[in-house]
């Protein structure tokens, strides 16, 4: 195999231009959401000093993004997808700028911050299933994982950079100027969108409503690939999500350390960058079913021997190698997602999977740090990952057809749903 087959397919951006434009847009929109995440958290803690405030920052995004991604994702799949994210980006800037005034003025009441925090995140939930259906309109069937790569690095690069762009400003020039970098930052995501196609649904449209909402549950309960992927996801958040142990590990394994905790954060999103941008062979591979079952069961095993050791460089390579697996298990759900659901269920199918993706982790954070509280947290960790690797193990074993799965778009036949 070439060097150049080894590191992420960029075949993407030479082939398509709209696609290239649109990546940039969001690559930029999204360094400017991890600022405004890092300066709403700095914000509402040094107006309140209270945890539980600082708590409700996550409430504020978890609840709205729950609450309007499955009707959003009925709409998207009757609308023109391109109008419905420029309205969500739109949405999402004024909020930002909203923000910028109030960081700007002082003195607003935190519930203000994160009503405008709850009201962004319903635009962003408006925008996330219409933007799941771009990659697979805009490039051929043999790019769609490629793409999806190239949109997952960048996102993880900004995921590291935006942080650290967000505590520069806020120390020389303060939050009221990262909320209005934030709002500078949807102009390019705008601006990406705005040379796209119209982008209607192919096939039969959502029908309105709660109708349209059931149908799109209809269709992951019953297509066996979708829901198997769907729940393979959950079976490694929600099983073994590790975040919230960390500070009990570190404190039960390496004498509380703050530099070691810092590192354990790192350790995860280094592998994950690194395991996306040597993703080639994978995408090229089209075997996004078999690719993902194997990640996720990485994933479990390598939190499960973390668990075990009492090496802190060990430690670090096992969640490095965790970073990676989660990143090659994430992206090889979104191809399956994308490549094996019709085009008209699209909107809904994202929602859902953007649901899961949100709920899951913050799900596995509550089981970690429950179980943690009971036991340990090396107990915690290990429990957590065997229970990963054979939840995992069951739904490959149930689901035959995920571990032969071959990147290809078959038509939906209601009738091949199960109880249908």
């Amino acid at each position: 195999m070439s060097l150049s087959r080894t590191f992420l397919d960029v075949r993407p951006l030479r082939t398509s231009p709209v696609f290239r434009r649109l990546l940039f847009g969001r690559t930029v929109s999204t360094l400017g959401s991890f600022m405004t995440m890092v300066t709403v958290m700095y914000q509402v803690w040094d107006m309140t000093h209270s945890a539980v405030w600082s708590g409700a920052v996550g409430v504020a995004q978890a609840v709205p993004m729950v609450a309007v991604s499955l009707f959003a994702g009925s709409w998207v799949d009757r609308a023109d997808r391109r109008r419905v994210y420029l309205t969500g980006t739109v949405g999402s800037a004024v909020c930002s700028l909203l923000l910028a005034v109030q960081g700007f003025a002082g003195h607003a009441p935190v519930a203000v911050v994160l009503l405008l925090v709850a009201v962004q995140t319903s635009f962003a939930a408006l925008g996330a299933p219409a933007a799941g259906v771009f990659v697979p309109r805009l490039l051929p069937k043999d790019q769609v994982a490629a793409g999806l790569a190239l949109q997952q690095v960048t996102g993880q690069a900004m995921m590291l950079v935006g942080p650290a762009v967000a505590g520069v400003v806020l120390g020389w020039w303060g939050i009221g100027v990262c909320y209005l970098l934030d709002t500078l930052s949807f102009t390019m995501s705008f601006y990406g969108a705005y040379g796209l196609p119209a982008l209607p649904p192919e096939g039969e449209k959502s029908r309105p409503g709660v109708h349209g909402v059931l149908d799109g549950l209809r269709f992951l309960i019953g297509h066996r690939v979708v829901r198997g992927a769907l729940l393979t996801d959950l079976a490694a958040t929600v099983l073994s999500m590790p975040a919230s142990m960390f500070p009990l590990v570190n404190d039960e394994r390496f004498g509380g350390d703050p530099r070691t905790l810092g590192l354990f954060l790192s350790a995860l999103a280094v592998g994950g960058v690194a395991a996306t941008v040597l993703s080639g062979p994978v995408t090229r591979l089209a075997r996004p079913g078999p690719v993902m079952l194997c990640a996720s069961a990485t994933w479990g095993a390598s939190l499960a021997v973390f668990g075990l050791t009492t090496s802190a460089w060990a430690g670090l390579a096992l969640l490095a190698l965790a970073g990676a697996a989660d990143a090659l298990a994430v992206l090889s759900r979104t191809t399956i997602v994308q490549t094996r659901t019709p085009d008209a269920l699209l909107g809904r199918v994202t929602a859902a999977e953007t649901m899961v993706g949100q709920a899951g982790p913050h799900l596995g954070n509550l089981r970690g740090g429950l179980v943690a509280g009971w036991s340990s947290g090396a107990t915690a960790l290990i429990t957590g990952g065997l229970l990963c690797v054979a939840a995992v193990g069951y739904v490959g074993a149930s689901t035959p057809e995920l571990r032969a799965l071959p990147t290809t778009t078959e038509p939906f036949d209601e009738g091949s749903l199960e109880g249908s």
